[in-house]
């Protein structure tokens, strides 16, 4: 027989030594053909449009975008966002002047609004629906169908096990009758199936298994679609408030903002935020981690919509809500007061000046600008030390981030702040492209030092620069004669109670398809010449380590119920 078939595919002949292609039992297109090109049909435009549908809307895919969306949105976290950290881009920009055009194209500073990381996300969208709508009709049609008819060998399943019983046909009757109700008690849908002198039950359970991997999905979609609608009618602001000073939540009163699509110029609630004051504590010298701040504590005072005000406190990871925003402290600093005049003595700026911390014991870098009012613009940078020492090397620096020695150090700049061509330029950034230096290094003349209270001549008989003293009259302590700002981010986000919803159906949904067993239990009872045999057999539908014991639990409890109050057991026959 051996020596035919290998005949039969060596010369290409069939059995009676006719040739393949002559054969009528043989298509043209079979593989023993004498054509050597297996004609297959044209799928059309309308095919491949319907192959792709079906790989998108797999299981497989949707995982793979899953994954993918993930990967994406890891440049996030690694990148400032212009939406969360604009300030961040800001100093990225100026540290990497080169890489930055680069970046920016590709969108790693606009991660979740790019049009590729929105592409992975209606993709994934797409695929989890078309994977979701073909399920629950499947998912609604096995919930509608009766549990399959007992099989005819029970004994083939792997988990079986099977009694001897003396009992008439109608005491196996009665068998299946009491299995029926135990196993309905036990959660399963049932069915009989009696046949002549055989009687059984077909049970089933753990539907929960697959309508909680349902409601995960769409729990996801859920996600996907509140995040996705609700991120345009959701804004991000920052603004810098110093003590004494307030904030208005109006689109004007932000140092920057980013905004949803949907969001119009009159959808924020006019209320206001004024600083009452900033506390703020330090681990004292000879102490571990001296000098380190270890609580902030922004006191403020709240106008609220209607006119009402109160007072409230943000802390780092405890925001404030106010008329359904969450206000945020993401930092701190110093603003000391500084007043410069010129010449003739009038006054070109009095205001607080923001400080930018640049280490723990915050030594921090301002920017000055003033455009009018002088002969020329002038560029003033300094270094606040809220503590000073002075180093071997001659230069400065803070000990300690309490106010106990402040020192403020400034160079000047004179020229052309290039703020008149309209170019948006950083209030904490000053390009000095055209600007001459008037003191400090590299010059002739040494950079002005200014203790609070003090004041000192601006160079070319420019005019004077004043540190203020913001102490009370006849106050010593020093702590109190520089003020203080922070730094809050307001956000607003109607979505995320909608977001935390849907992701605990997801955790319920995934719980339900992780723990809920899908099994199928079977009872059978055959009668003959005054003996019963009972059959009892299980299968799951997937890994089931608990099944035997189940089986083996459902033959304890029948024969329990079998017995009445007295029970008896009964020997198995054969089984595990």
């Amino acid at each position: 027989m051996s020596s035919s078939r290998s005949d039969t595919r060596g010369d290409r002949r069939g059995p009676d030594g006719a040739s393949a292609a002559s054969d009528p039992l043989r298509p043209s297109d079979h593989i023993d053909a004498e054509e050597s090109e297996v004609t297959q049909p044209r799928l059309g435009f309308v095919g491949w449009l319907r192959w792709a549908w079906r790989q998108l809307t797999s299981m497989r895919v949707a995982l793979v975008l899953l994954l993918i969306l993930a990967i994406a949105a890891i440049p996030g976290s690694i990148f400032p966002q212009r939406m969360a950290d604009p300030n961040g881009v800001t100093k990225f920009k100026a540290d990497n002047p080169d890489l930055f055009p680069i970046l920016d194209k590709l969108s790693l500073f606009d991660v979740y609004l790019s049009p590729w990381f929105s592409a992975i996300y209606l993709l994934l969208f797409i695929s989890l629906i078309g994977c979701i709508i073909p399920r629950i009709r499947h998912h609604l049609k096995a919930l509608r169908a009766a549990p399959p008819r007992t099989p005819a060998r029970l004994s083939r399943l792997e988990d079986h096990r099977e009694v001897q019983r003396d009992g008439s046909p109608d005491d196996a009757a009665t068998a299946i009758d009491i299995a029926q109700k135990q196993l309905k008690a036990l959660g399963y849908r049932v069915a009989r199936y009696d046949r002549g002198s055989t009687w059984s039950v077909s049970a089933e359970r753990g539907y929960w298994r697959e309508t909680g991997n349902l409601l995960f999905h769409i729990a996801l979609v859920g996600v996907l679609v509140t995040v996705g609608v609700g991120g345009g009618f959701a804004y991000t602001g920052q603004k810098v408030v110093i003590e004494g000073k307030s904030f208005v939540n109006t689109l004007i009163d932000y140092n920057s903002i980013n905004r949803g699509r949907f969001v119009t110029d009159d959808a924020l609630q006019p209320y206001a935020i004024g600083l009452d004051s900033f506390d703020v504590t330090y681990q004292p010298f000879g102490t571990p981690g001296a000098g380190q701040a270890g609580d902030f504590k922004a006191n403020v005072t709240v106008r609220e919509v209607d006119g009402s005000t109160r007072e409230g406190s943000v802390r780092v990871n405890h925001p404030l809500s106010v008329a359904g925003d969450q206000v945020y402290l993401l930092g701190n600093g110093y603003a000391p007061t500084i007043t410069v005049r010129n010449a003739e003595g009038t006054v070109v700026h009095s205001a607080p000046v923001e400080f930018l911390p640049q280490d723990s014991n915050m030594t921090s870098l301002g920017v000055l600008k003033i455009p009018d009012g002088m002969p020329e613009q002038l560029g003033i940078t300094g270094f606040f030390y809220p503590t000073v020492v002075k180093l071997e090397t001659g230069a400065y620096a803070s000990a300690h981030g309490e106010l106990n020695l402040p020192l403020l150090t400034l160079d000047v700049y004179q020229g052309d702040l290039g703020i008149d061509d309209g170019t948006p330029r950083s209030v904490y950034t000053l390009d000095t492209s055209s600007l001459t230096k008037l003191n400090g290094r590299g010059t002739d003349v040494k950079s002005i030092e200014l203790q609070p209270g003090e004041t000192a001549d601006l160079p070319n008989g420019l005019g004077t620069i004043t540190f203020e003293d913001e102490s009370p009259a006849g106050a010593t302590d020093p702590t109190e004669s520089v003020k203080r700002y922070v730094s809050l981010q307001i956000h607003h986000d109607a979505s995320a109670p909608w977001v935390l919803a849907f992701a605990l159906l997801a955790l319920a949904g995934l719980g339900l398809a992780l723990f809920v067993p899908r099994r199928r239990m079977w009872v059978k009872a055959t009668a003959s010449d005054g003996v019963i045999r009972l059959e009892y057999a299980g299968l799951a539908r997937g890994e089931d380590p608990t099944l035997a014991a189940a089986v083996d639990d459902l033959v304890r409890r029948h024969a329990r119920l079998l017995d009445g109050a007295a029970p008896r057991r009964a020997e198995p026959v054969k089984g595990a």
